[in-house]
């Protein structure tokens, strides 16, 4: 593979968190039985006119200014044209010549080192409907789905690695999530992407010919479809054969890819202004306020955590990978927990029992109980070992902290008129451990600290117990 450099962009296709489809009032519903959310004008009946969705367009402005792209003041719907049992209209509604934006970027990192990537564009679509195949031998069509509202993002091919990629893909649903405008639910189809792929003679500047790969919906198949579609074509060229342009499915159970059909080009679709949408017109008032209405974005919180709270970078990426993790995190800094310490808390403990299902998120326990735990520790008044067994105990409840600690006897014993008969049996046990601390060895106190901590499950008070131990073995015999 030395001989030749992987040129990487990716078509991105978001679906936005409207409660209605893109053209008309029927309801976005997962799971629901195949063809009840439809009408005439997601069914594509003659005569049925399509009426714009303005929270999907406000959604859609929100995703393009987050990713750093020029919205404009007009663009211009059009019809897709092409014949696939899944399109009941014939044509899909989308944007070609005069898109939503252009012209943005997106920074990833990859192993440390940061990159910038190039945005072509980001337009508004519909979804089509989904074809289930091998129901009782036959290929059947479920249209609740056709009229998602969509946006499509187009990377300019600046990637050079399966990693690129699949950092790209994460760092692009991040950003929809932390916007609200994307559930982030790969799972579900909500966002997936076509990756293109071409291979280059190093120092060459014009592109090969590319394939395209569809509808890839993780991280990981991302980057296994890449080195595997790569080495494909390295293998064809090396063969001294030909790169064909077309379109390829990806199969993660083989790691194969195969030919789904000859890729078509923009003039293939026949596309023309729909004539039944007039041009989007949009305020640079509405641009404005949409700007200013962003929140703070994950690269930006990611900063944050590091440079203001002194976060690790790999505490800030996983804090920030999820807005309810970013949030559970910082209702418990209102609290009074020291950062470092409750992101290490919850990254360790809490995040190993909390549920994701695409932007929401069901933790087992609250903010306020994880900095009434950690107050706990900062007091002494348990211990680190003390304090995974109350979290334990807490779990799926509202209990508190401290009165679950004060119930089960799970304090720090600071009590020197239990410590120090301990101590002393140990060393009537012990006598050439005593005999060489005595001596000069003193890195022995370390034995009957671990022999204390041991007889009091770890409950005794490090500082107070090292002040014992050296004050007896230190005594005159």
């Amino acid at each position: 593979m030395t001989q030749y450099e992987t040129v990487i962009g990716l078509e991105i296709h978001a679906q936005l968190q409207t409660q209605t489809k893109l053209f008309c009032a029927c309801p976005l519903e997962v799971g629901k039985p195949p063809n009840t959310n439809v009408c005439p004008v997601c069914l594509g009946y003659p005569g049925a006119l399509p009426v714009i969705n303005a929270q999907a367009v406000t959604l859609a402005i929100r995703a393009a200014l987050a990713l750093n792209c020029q919205v404009h003041t007009e663009s211009v719907f059009a019809r897709k044209q092409y014949f696939y049992p899944d399109l009941p209209k014939g044509y899909q509604i989308s944007q070609l010549d005069l898109p939503l934006a252009t012209r943005g970027f997106l920074d990833i990192d990859v192993e440390g080192v940061s990159k910038r990537a190039e945005i072509t564009r980001v337009h508004m679509e519909e979804d089509a409907g989904k074809n289930l195949h091998g129901l009782g031998g036959h290929s059947l069509v479920d249209l609740n789905r056709a009229g998602t509202p969509l946006i499509e993002i187009v990377g300019e091919p600046d990637l050079r690695s399966g990693e690129e990629a699949a950092a790209y893909m994460r760092a692009v649903r991040d950003i929809l999530v932390a916007i609200g405008a994307n559930d982030g639910n790969l799972e579900e189809g909500s966002l997936r992407c076509d990756v293109n792929i071409s291979l280059r003679p190093l120092g060459q500047k014009e592109f090969g010919t590319r394939t395209e790969l569809k509808n890839i919906n993780s991280y990981r198949n991302v980057q296994r479809a890449v080195e595997t579609e790569v080495n494909r074509q390295a293998a064809i060229l090396d063969a001294g054969g030909k790169i064909v342009q077309e379109t390829r499915g990806y199969d993660p159970d083989r790691n194969v890819t195969r030919t789904l059909r000859s890729k078509e080009d923009a003039h293939d679709y026949r596309y023309f202004p729909d004539p039944d949408l007039p041009p989007l017109k949009i305020s640079e008032a509405t641009i404005q306020a949409a700007s200013g209405d962003l929140p703070e974005l994950p690269a930006a919180k990611r900063a944050r955590y590091q440079q203001v709270l002194g976060l690790a970078a790999g505490a800030a990426q996983t804090l920030t990978g999820h807005p309810e993790f970013a949030l559970f995190f910082e209702r418990t800094l209102t609290l009074g927990a020291e950062p470092v310490k409750a992101a290490n808390w919850i990254q360790t403990e809490v995040l190993r029992g909390t549920e994701t299902q695409g932007a929401s998120a069901k933790f087992p326990v609250s903010p306020s109980q994880v900095a009434s735990l950690l107050s706990l520790v900062d007091r002494g008044d348990i211990s680190g070992k003390q304090a995974k067994e109350v979290y334990a105990l807490i779990e799926h409840t509202d209990e508190d902290p401290a009165a679950v600690a004060k119930g089960k006897g799970l304090v720090v014993q600071r009590d020197g008129s239990v410590l120090e008969p301990l101590c002393m049996e140990l060393f009537q046990q012990h006598p050439k451990a005593v005999a060489e601390y005595r001596a000069g060895k003193q890195g022995t106190i370390g034995f009957f600290v671990g022999q204390v901590m041991k007889r009091t499950q770890g409950s005794a008070d490090p500082k107070l117990l090292n002040e014992i131990l050296r004050k007896l073995l230190e005594a005159p015999e």
